[in-house]
Formats: structure tokens, sequence, C-alpha cells
């Protein structure tokens, strides 16, 4: 059986968790190729400060990588996660002790156990969608051909 999300896809909240100014991206990789770094790129193209978390690698896009959340400098709005779901309790843990107000996990991340520890520590989820599509849906070009109606159709309008 599977698994309603629907408590972690609330329109309102994606649209909440959009306004963050500061997002570290975990597991941002500096392949091209990587859908982390796909979407960590476009965030930085759409005025978002980018903050790439990744213990294997010193620099991404000219900005520095940290190894963890915990590492940090500074305050961080919203915690995009591109990693096993294994992964995802002890990043709510770093996120909660970071005060971090969104946890969103991308496409496939999908950790009941780590939205329960993030929601305890008062941190919002969004979970299995992905950051940069619905950046585009409400707030990019997507949604001036209208794809912000939560519904998609061949038929044209009437």
């Amino acid at each position: 059986m599977k698994q309603d999300l629907s408590p972690w896809q609330s329109p309102e909240t994606i649209r909440s968790a959009l306004t963050s100014k500061r997002i570290a991206v975990v597991g941002m990789s500096s392949n091209e190729l990587r859908a982390s770094h796909f979407v960590g790129y476009y965030l930085m193209r759409n005025g978002y400060e980018v903050i790439p978390v990744n213990p294997r690698e010193t620099e991404i896009l000219g900005h520095p990588c940290y190894p963890s959340i915990a590492d940090v400098p500074g305050d961080i709005d919203l915690v995009d996660v591109f990693r096993d779901p294994s992964a995802v309790p002890e990043i709510a843990e770093q996120a909660v002790a970071k005060g971090v107000s969104y946890m969103w996990l991308q496409f496939g991340v999908i950790s009941p156990e780590g939205v329960a520890v993030a929601e305890a520590g008062n941190v919002q989820c969004v979970v299995d969608k992905c950051l940069k599509i619905e950046h585009a849906r409400y707030l990019g070009r997507m949604h001036w051909l209208g794809f912000n109606t939560e519904e998609i159709s061949a038929k044209r309008p009437s």
C-alpha cells in the first residue's frame, strides 16, 4: 500500500517554503548531470542563496561546500535533501538544532522517521516534491501557462 504523502504536499506549505532566502542543498553534487547540481544552479539563478552540503566536496558552483548542516555558518531557512531516506533522520536532527523553518525532501526521498523528527522540532516538511519544479509552478514561467491550477490536462478550456 502506498503511503499518503498529501499532508506534506500542501500548496500552502510549498508556497510558504518558496519565500525562503537561504537554502542548504544536502547532497549537492559538482557533477553537472546530477539533479542536485541542476536544482542548486536553478535556485541560484532565481535569487536564492544556496549553500552546498556534501562531505565529499569542498566547493560547488564557486561556493564553499560544508560537510553537514551543523557546519554551515549562520542561519538557514530551508534544507533541501538529495540523500537516501536512511540519512534523513540525522539531517532532520541537525535542521532542528540549526533552527531551520523547512525541510524539503526531493522526489523519492521519503522518510517518515525523518519527518517525525523535523516536525517534533517545529520544522515544516515537504515530501516527494521537487523544489525546482514547484518554484517554476508557483513563481517561475510555468505558472504563466496555468500549471499552478493543481490540474494538468491536454483539454483546452472552452
